[in-house]
């Protein structure tokens, strides 16, 4: 299990992240609100940030889940499906 992860967005304050995405692509919400989703590139020392839906956001994170049970890892699954549930539904 991986420990929690936080950025500071210029704009919109304190981002949470939710699950890697890709290598060096990572999701992250508004912390409080949970309403705006991210996607973050770590790309040569610089982070450029992608605004994506709500809708976006949950099929990546239920792809995400899809492909973490398929490897076994049941304690990083068993997290992420905690947040979908408190995000989504």
């Amino acid at each position: 299990m991986t420990a929690e992860q936080y950025l500071n967005h210029p704009t919109f304050g304190l981002l949470y992240g939710v699950c890697p995405v890709e290598e060096n692509r990572q999701l992250f919400t508004t912390l409080y609100a949970q309403r705006l989703f991210f996607i973050v590139t770590l790309r040569s020392g610089r982070m450029e940030f992608e605004s994506i839906s709500r809708t976006d956001a949950r099929l990546l994170i239920e792809q995400r889940l899809r492909s973490l049970r398929r490897l076994g890892k049941q304690a990083e699954y068993a997290a992420l499906q905690s947040v979908h549930r408190q995000t989504f539904l």
